[in-house]
């Protein structure tokens, strides 16, 4: 038997939680919570009642709330194609939240009352877990697997390197030295030039390309290699061009 965690919040606001906790039995964590730990059960039991089974805020209890649940699938592409793991583990454990603004959110610190029926240890296991999944269940205009982290390490790292920085394991065989990509914002005056990038990247428009050891990418990815249209062509140069934007040295003064 399990309570939902609606009768969670009910005993934190009414101010019985912490006697209540403090009185249970030491089996008292599996009335509360399943002894499962698996992320997907966990989402199930505790999240998808607002968030929806998929996660995309369209759960049974949505409509009931003051505000709408968040969409979960659309973290990573609000984050340039990078999942935000450790803001979502703060986010759940409460320590991202202050404790005086949390009154005016609906969501529940899940780290104090999954401790308030568990160990430490298990609770962190439970929340790590259900990062883990929320991960699973990301939505991108691109494959999952082809973030713009993914396709750097793919198509870019071999020449400029893992660290974007011009020294990949091919660099010394090419007849000019690849650039660092992580000085674009400081070169520019702190202005990263995304749209200047996605040209040169593309390729196809730019006169001078024709000369340059880097691949003409708009045809690689949509004639030569890949076969892709014109628009997952785009969203896979933009998705290379966010992540680049990620890893920008700052101007030190």
């Amino acid at each position: 038997m399990r309570t939902d965690w609606c009768t969670l919040v009910i005993l934190t606001v009414s101010g019985l939680l912490a006697p209540a906790a403090a009185a249970q039995p030491a089996t008292a964590g599996k009335i509360f919570l399943g002894d499962s730990l698996v992320g997907k059960d966990s989402f199930e039991a505790y999240c998808a009642t607002c968030h929806g089974p998929g996660g995309r805020g369209d759960g049974p209890t949505a409509r009931a709330l003051k505000n709408a649940p968040a969409d979960l699938t659309q973290l990573t592409r609000s984050n340039r194609d990078v999942f935000p793991r450790e803001r979502l583990k703060a986010t759940l454990t409460g320590t991202a939240r202050s404790v005086a603004a949390h009154g005016t959110t609906e969501m529940p610190i899940w780290g104090p009352l999954f401790r308030a029926f568990e160990s430490d240890a298990r609770a962190r296991v439970r929340i790590d877990n259900l990062v883990d999944y929320i991960e699973t269940l990301q939505a991108t205009a691109i494959r999952a697997s082809e973030s713009g982290a993914t396709l750097f390490r793919t198509y870019c790292a071999a020449c400029h390197g893992a660290d974007a920085r011009g020294a990949g394991p091919v660099a010394d065989q090419l007849r000019r030295l690849p650039p660092s990509l992580t000085s674009f914002a400081v070169r520019n005056g702190g202005v990263f030039p995304g749209e200047r990038l996605k040209r040169i990247i593309d390729g196809r428009d730019i006169p001078a390309h024709g000369t340059s050891e880097m691949p003409i990418w708009g045809d690689a990815f949509r004639r030569t290699r890949e076969g892709l249209n014109a628009e997952a062509t785009a969203a896979r140069i933009d998705a290379i061009v966010r992540y680049l934007e990620t890893i920008q040295e700052r101007a030190t003064f």
